[in-house]
């Protein structure tokens, strides 16, 4: 399922080899006149993601609908005819879930770049995406979307933003709220220089729970509300977290992907 509508989906069970995933997701336009955002959600293969798109005019909701359809697309192919999804469990070894995401965005990027003319010629996306597979998980991300995970009551944050702030504060400089150039990504989907994607492989526990999202939804709400809202499931935490950003007076649009781990 791939989308960049307002829209909330009802909870789904996807039962795997070793686990069975719940998951839920939640987009809304926030103050915005159209939504950029878009969304993966393909379980069969233990596949989620979310991509925030740019460029004006219609591009972004472009660029972002190209990367969340071509994920899909991607992993539907790559893992036509072997008889397992990416979340079965099936010994495929321990990479083969960092090599299907890093290829799948590295497509993503090159059909961003081969629509990149007239009017979509300054578009671009973000991607932040989950592949459960093999008893593991595999983050990945290009951008300022982000991939949290909420464990026996802490949550941390995955993957670190490709931005001007983040590069300035790991340099040790001083990043406040009035700084300008917040919003400034160094890495996108669809940029010249080619994608360069972060791949990260997480173990698994029974209990995990995962958050996708756009810079939408922590442009109002910190850790703790994070946290707070996670402990919900998935069903009631996504569009929860999405209103919750929308009432703290975000103006970007806002999306959310939430999957728990529960044991078979």
């Amino acid at each position: 399922m791939t989308s960049n509508r307002n829209h909330g989906s009802q909870p789904r069970f996807t039962r795997t080899a070793q686990v069975s995933l719940e998951h839920a997701a939640a987009s809304h336009v926030g103050r915005r006149d159209n939504n950029e955002d878009a969304l993966c959600v393909a379980p069969e293969h233990g596949l989620f993601a979310v991509a925030d798109g740019m460029g004006g005019y219609a591009g972004g909701e472009v660029a972002s609908s190209i990367v969340a359809h071509t994920l899909q697309r991607y992993f539907s192919s790559a893992l036509a005819g072997t008889g397992t999804g990416a979340g079965t469990g099936a010994d495929c070894g321990d990479d083969s879930g960092a090599q299907l995401i890093t290829l799948a965005v590295r497509q993503a990027h090159d059909d961003v770049r081969a629509r990149k003319v007239g009017a979509l010629a300054e578009m671009g996306s973000t991607v932040a995406a989950l592949v459960v597979r093999d008893g593991h998980a595999v983050i990945a991300h290009v951008g300022d979307s982000r991939v949290y995970r909420l464990r026996d009551g802490a949550l941390a944050q995955l993957t670190c933003d490709h931005s001007l702030a983040e590069e300035m504060r790991a340099a040790g400089g001083h990043v406040g709220a009035d700084f300008p150039y917040r919003n400034v990504i160094t890495r996108a989907i669809g940029m010249r220089e080619g994608a360069r994607v972060d791949v990260v492989v997480s173990s698994l526990e029974a209990g995990d729970v995962f958050l996708l999202c756009t810079d939408g939804l922590t442009e109002g709400l910190d850790d703790d509300d994070l946290a707070a809202l996670l402990t919900a499931p998935p069903a009631t935490a996504a569009p929860a977290l999405v209103r919750a950003a929308y009432d703290a007076g975000g103006r970007d649009n806002i999306t959310a992907v939430v999957v728990r781990v529960r044991a078979v």
